[in-house]
């Protein structure tokens, strides 16, 4: 569980959780939720156009599902190990990296 006094603790263990779940999902916690990506294949790609634009949710593969869902996840994760008391500081967190 979450201590004040002991976040030191309480942040290796989870670092240790989350990167067992899966390799990227420390990157989740400190970087934001991971987005799903397709390159940009426009014929000129002109100067600050984005090489990448988001893939749409319709043409995702079971990987980008499973990439995508990381966030939800990790917040899974935190929840469990916060008690009541600072559940209600967090829950109107949308992110992991907000919690």
């Amino acid at each position: 569980m979450f201590s004040k006094e002991e976040y030191n603790v309480w942040k290796i263990r989870m670092q240790a959780r989350l990167v067992a779940q899966d390799d990227d999902m420390w990157f989740v916690i400190t970087d934001g939720p991971i987005k799903i990506m397709n390159p940009n294949t426009a014929i000129t790609i002109l100067d600050g156009a984005p090489q990448w634009t988001e893939k749409p949710r319709m043409e995702w593969k079971s990987e980008d599902k499973k990439i995508s869902n990381m966030d939800n996840v990790a917040k899974d994760i935190l929840y469990k190990t916060l008690d009541n008391n600072m559940f209600s500081k967090i829950q109107t967190c949308t992110t992991a990296k907000e919690i």
